[in-house]
């Protein structure tokens, strides 16, 4: 469970807490083993994919191994994001390097839908321009895909949920196991009808697959990468537990952002007619912070009507 270290400090009217726990707080380190694993299996499938997709003439299966070799190098991003969130803080870089694992979302994602544009153009041109295909081959080098990305992916499931970093890869294997059921079908169908234009059909099919699964980890990390509030948490829920708190008469200067994918911090100023140290008050709002909104490093602002009166960041449109 997450711990807090807070403290409350009189003086011109002002008082500030902190608390500096981890919230919903799941270790990366925790996936460290997965994504090595993760990477050598899909670096190793990589290498097989595109000597076959040459050999037998698939678009659908060189797609494939275009699409897994962006995943490789999306774990790899993901894995060493993970690595340097838990480096200790230092003077210059007083959080660390927690914020590695959101820009690491943001890459994958951004890789992803580069990848998935280069597949889509490849499609068109083979569409117009239909090339033979060697069914077989690219059923059975397809059907080890599937078994690389399904196990893979069960190994990030349990923590899809709590870290966006370790959603991004979970998402990528989802996505990478989809893409290759559809190179199977497609070569499938090729077999029975000889319809050489369903190759690159399949390309389309799974690049618009691709699409609408990344488009949600795009939109979270970046909002995650702007200080948006963090998915799941109700600003205006906190605004109102703040604001009923006992003798507090305003809250101002509330801002919620996440440090990292796993967690979230708070600042606020609180207006009460007696801003001394409350050392009770404290504790409470740093203990329903973290237990009730997930929020585990609070800081509060203790501030007299004088003092907010007097308060550069009081006014709303001020950040």
């Amino acid at each position: 469970m997450a711990h807090d270290h807070h403290h409350a400090s009189g003086g011109d009217g002002h008082g500030h807490a902190h608390s500096h726990g981890h919230g919903h707080s799941h270790a990366p380190a925790d996936f460290g083993r997965a994504f090595a694993i993760g990477v050598a299996l899909n670096g190793g499938y990589v290498l097989i994919e595109a000597v076959y997709g040459f050999a037998s003439g698939s678009l659908a299966l060189l797609a494939d191994a275009g699409h897994n070799l962006s995943d490789v190098f999306g774990l790899v991003l993901a894995w060493t994001a993970a690595t340097m969130a838990k480096r200790r803080p230092t003077a210059q870089r007083t959080y660390g390097w927690k914020r590695g694992p959101i820009l690491a979302s943001l890459g994958n994602a951004v890789i992803l839908l580069i990848a998935t544009g280069a597949i889509g153009i490849e499609s068109v041109r083979r569409l117009l321009h239909p090339e033979p295909v060697i069914e077989t081959t690219v059923i059975w080098v397809a059907t080890i895909g599937v078994l690389v990305n399904a196990g893979t992916a069960l190994m990030f499931m349990a923590g899809r949920k709590s870290d966006l970093n370790v959603r991004g890869a979970f998402v990528h294997m989802v996505a990478d196991a989809a893409v290759t059921v559809g190179v199977i079908a497609a070569a499938v169908a090729i077999g029975w009808t000889g319809w050489l234009w369903l190759d690159p059909l399949a390309s389309l099919v799974i690049a618009a697959v691709i699409v609408a699964g990344t488009w949600g980890l795009l939109r979270d990390s970046l909002s995650l990468a702007m200080d948006a509030v963090p998915p799941g948490i109700d600003a205006g829920a906190v605004r109102a537990y703040l604001g009923g708190l006992p003798g507090i008469d305003e809250v101002h200067d509330l801002h919620i952002w996440g440090l990292s994918t796993t967690e979230t911090a708070l600042t606020a100023h609180l207006v009460r007619r007696d801003a001394t140290g409350d050392t009770e008050l404290v504790d409470r709002i740093c203990r329903d912070a973290r237990d009730r909104f997930g929020i585990g490093h609070a800081t509060i602002q203790l501030e007299t009507p004088d003092g907010a009166a007097r308060c550069g960041l009081r006014p709303d449109h001020v950040v």
